[in-house]
C-alpha cells in the first residue's frame, strides 16, 4: 500500500504557497521554539502539500524555513510530502483541520513533571529547561512550582478554598 511517507522530496521553498483557510496560529514564543527543534534535532516532520504545492500542513515548518540560519542546513530545501490527487476543496480543508486537531496540546500536569524531572533527576539549571523547552524563567518556576500540587493539595490540613471537582460531591463526604 503506497503512503504519502514514502515519497519524501526535498524541494525549494519557495515552491510551495501557503493556503487561505488555515485557522492554526503559533505564537512568536511557539516559533523560536519551532527553530529551535529544528536547529537542534534537524528536519523530523515533512510539510504535507497538495500536488500544486499549496500547504495543506505544516505551514509554521514553512515559515520558519524562511530563517537563514534553518535555511543554511539544507541549502534552502524542505521536506514535503504529496497528498494523493484531491479533487474536492472540502477534503483538502478538512484535512488540514484533522492534521492540526490530531496533535492535541500540553497540558500543565505532565509539563510540570516533565520540568522537576529535567532538574530533579536529570540536574538541569532552571536556564538549560528554559533553552531547551524554549520557555520563559517565569514559565518554568510555576511549572517546576506546580508539579506535586495535586497530593500536596489534598490533606486535610489544606485550606477547603481550593476544591476539585463537583461541590456536592464535596460537601456529601465531609464528616457529620
Amino acid at each position: 500500500m503506497k503512503q504519502p511517507i514514502d515519497s519524501v522530496e526535498w524541494v525549494a521553498r519557495d515552491t510551495l504557497t501557503a493556503n487561505g483557510y488555515n485557522p492554526n496560529h503559533v505564537a512568536r514564543p511557539e516559533l523560536k521554539l519551532l527553530k529551535l527543534s529544528i536547529m537542534a534535532d534537524g528536519w523530523t516532520q515533512p510539510i504535507v502539500a497538495r500536488e500544486d504545492g499549496e500547504i495543506v500542513d505544516g505551514f509554521h515548518r514553512w515559515t520558519i524555513a524562511g530563517d537563514r540560519d534553518i535555511a543554511a542546513l539544507t541549502d534552502g530545501l524542505v521536506p514535503v510530502v504529496r497528498l494523493r490527487p484531491t479533487l474536492e476543496m472540502a477534503d483538502q480543508m478538512a484535512s488540514t483541520i484533522r492534521h492540526n486537531r490530531a496533535r492535541g496540546q500540553h497540558t500543565i500536569v505532565p509539563m510540570a513533571d516533565i520540568v522537576t524531572s529535567l532538574k530533579d533527576e536529570h540536574g538541569l539549571s532552571d536556564a538549560q529547561v528554559k533553552q531547551k523547552l524554549g520557555m520563559d524563567r517565569e514559565e518554568v518556576e510555576r511549572l517546576y512550582d506546580t508539579s506535586g500540587m495535586p497530593g500536596r493539595g489534598s490533606g486535610d490540613d489544606f485550606n477547603k478554598g481550593w476544591i476539585t471537582g463537583d461541590r456536592a460531591i464535596y460537601e456529601a463526604n465531609q464528616p457529620e
